[in-house]
């Protein structure tokens, strides 16, 4: 009796492998993941939306002057793949970095129309407009929908802190007397901010301007494959 039991056992061992397993080695080459509800498919290379109380985030508004002295809202980015980026002109250090990672995605996508790149300054008193111009021309962008934007003071850390929740603060304790994290937020064409997800799933929000040691793929190779990815959306 007892060896009947363990015979049925092996039978039903052997049967779910034959269904089951191919479909799951499918499932595994292809990179696709079930949820709980066992009906949706999340494909792992697809960007995914940043959702607050189960609703898509959208690039918080917005609106500066430029290096021209125009106003530039973030309704004028309606229609185009774009980056956001917090720095300022006299920044010693990461800035440096970030903006020649950025001039390297310019360089790529500058002479489309459906993209562009907002850096607003976070040293608004010192970077005028005129300053932003002497920049730009330094850069040698090749994008025309590239601006860099100042305002006023409170507006834009107010945008940095509590709208995009990168962190912009004034630190005369260090050199620049300005401190910011290095981050781009990238934002599809009907204005709503995207990003790939990490190993676990997450969404990583945004992506990192500069160097990271602790990885192999930095946020500007991530970046060209996803604005690809979201030009063709």
């Amino acid at each position: 009796m007892k060896n009947k039991k363990l015979i049925g056992i092996a039978l039903i061992l052997i049967i779910f492998g034959f269904i089951f397993i191919p479909k799951i080695l499918y499932k595994l080459k292809h990179k696709e993941i079930v949820d709980s509800n066992r009906t949706k498919k999340i494909h792992t290379n697809a960007l995914s939306f940043i959702k607050l109380k189960e609703e898509a985030k959208k690039v918080p508004e917005f609106a500066f002057i430029n290096q021209d002295s125009i106003w530039i809202s973030n309704e004028d980015y309606l229609g185009k793949v774009y980056l956001v980026e917090f720095f300022f002109t006299r920044c010693p250090s990461i800035c440096i970095e970030m903006n020649k990672n950025m001039k390297h995605l310019d360089s790529i996508f500058g002479d489309r129309n459906d993209f562009g790149i907002v850096s607003i300054s976070i040293d608004p008193e010192y970077d005028t407009p005129i300053v932003l111009k002497k920049y730009q021309q330094f850069y040698n962008i090749k994008s025309k929908y590239w601006n860099f934007l100042t305002g006023e003071k409170e507006k834009i850390y107010n945008l940095a802190n509590n709208k995009f929740n990168v962190f912009a603060s004034i630190n005369p304790n260090i050199e620049g007397g300005f401190e910011h994290q290095g981050y781009f937020a990238l934002i599809d064409k009907n204005g709503f901010i995207r990003s790939r997800n990490d190993d676990y799933g997450n969404p990583i929000v945004y992506y990192l301007g500069i160097t990271d040691e602790n990885t192999k793929t930095q946020g500007v190779t991530m970046l060209v494959d996803d604005i690809t990815k979201l030009l063709k959306e």
